[in-house]
This record gives C-alpha cells, structure tokens and sequence, in this order.
C-alpha cells in the first residue's frame, strides 16, 4: 500500500481563519440573530452600548457608529417596528446570552416517577417503609408509582389489593395529589401520585408599636369620661 504525502503550503494557515469565520456564522444562524452588514431594514431604532437611545437611523449610519466605536450591530428586536437595534460586541453578547440559557436550564426540575411496589401478602412492617418512602419522594418533587402484582390465584382477591393502594393514598394524605386513580393494567395494579402543595409558612403578626416618648413636665392626657 501507498501512502500520500500532503505538502504543507503557506496558505494553509488561512485555514484557521476561514474556520473561525464559519464557526461564528454558525453561530449566528442557529440563533437567528442579524448583525452589521446582514440587518435588512431600511431603518432601525438604535441603542447605544450605554443602553441610551440614539433615534432612528438608517442601517449604514448606525453601522458606521459601531464600527467607529469598535463595535457591532446587533439586532436585538426583529419584530418591532422599527426592528430594535444595540450597539455592542457581538462575542460579548452571545457570551452573555449562552450564559443566561445555562443558568435557565439549570433552575429547570425534571420531575421522576418512582415505583413503589406492593404485594397482596404485605406486612404491616413493610408497608409502613414503603408509604415512608413514597412520601419522601413526593416531598423531593418526584411523582410516585403504586403498583400491586397479583400472582396465580391472588387475581380473585383483587379487593384486597384495592384497598392497599387506597389506604396508601389516604396514608400520603396532602403530601400527594392522586394523577390516575387506582386501575388495572393485566395483571398489575397501580397508581400515580403527584406531589402535594406546600403548606406556605403563617405570618408572624405584626410586632405592636412602641408608645410615643413623654415630654419632660407633660402630664399624661386623662381619659375623656
């Protein structure tokens, strides 16, 4: 087998900046935001990197003010009329706004269901560690799964079941919030609690004001009969 070789050429260190220019149109495009040269309004109100108005100018006018100042152009409100446009860097901007996205996505809960699971031959032991689990989870913002398999014969004395689950939801009390009633699926039965509103703490009353202070030689007022 034969290998090739690849001369390296001076050109080849443009490369880096066609890559970058790429990347940043990339960028630009999977976030839809027109700057400089791209906004195509014919004219836009401008905010300056102070966040003070300008007026309302024409694309090339305000262009030429960033560029003077070392900036860009960015359009920050396409659908308002005039299209609203700042003065900034552009880096920045997107930097800043990526920021923002993250700390968004960190305060965003993904809620579970967790499965807790029962039989009809449940002791008393095992059911109360059970229903204490399920309504930890519902504390934690989880959604619970009750779920009861009946075995062989046990399908006959599915009353027995229905009253397990239902004691479990009358037991989890406001901790939950019943999403699908007790059901049978095949040979499964099985219930979906949510998680309960949390009581709000009582207000402390309010603290009583203090008497006003007595002027030296002031007789205090005497009740009107």
């Amino acid at each position: 087998m034969r290998l090739r070789r690849f001369r390296s050429t001076p050109e080849a260190g443009n490369n880096d900046f066609w890559r970058s220019t790429i990347a940043l149109d990339k960028r630009s495009a999977k976030s839809f935001i027109r700057i400089n040269d791209r906004i195509r309004a014919r004219e836009i109100r401008v905010i300056d990197e102070n966040g003070e108005q300008i007026g309302i100018l024409a694309p090339f006018e305000a262009l030429r003010i960033a560029r003077e100042r070392g900036l860009d152009l960015v359009e920050v409100s396409p659908n308002a009329i005039p299209p609203v446009c700042r003065i900034q860097d552009y880096g920045r901007f997107l930097y800043e706004k990526e920021k923002s996205e993250r700390a968004a996505k960190k305060k965003q809960r993904v809620i579970t269901v967790k499965e807790v699971k029962f039989s009809v031959t449940v002791d008393e032991h095992d059911y109360q560690t059970k229903k204490n689990m399920a309504i930890r989870f519902l504390g934690d913002g989880d959604k619970v799964k009750a779920s009861l398999r009946f075995k062989g014969r046990q399908m006959a004395h599915r009353d027995l079941g229905y009253k397990i689950i239902n004691r479990l939801i009358t037991d989890v009390g406001d901790a939950g919030l019943v999403e699908f009633m007790p059901r049978m699926e095949g040979t499964t039965l099985h219930a979906i609690l949510a998680p309960g509103k949390k009581a709000e703490p009582p207000k402390k009353p309010a603290a009583p004001k203090p008497p006003a202070p007595r002027l030296v030689g002031q007789q205090p007022q005497s009740a009107q009969s």
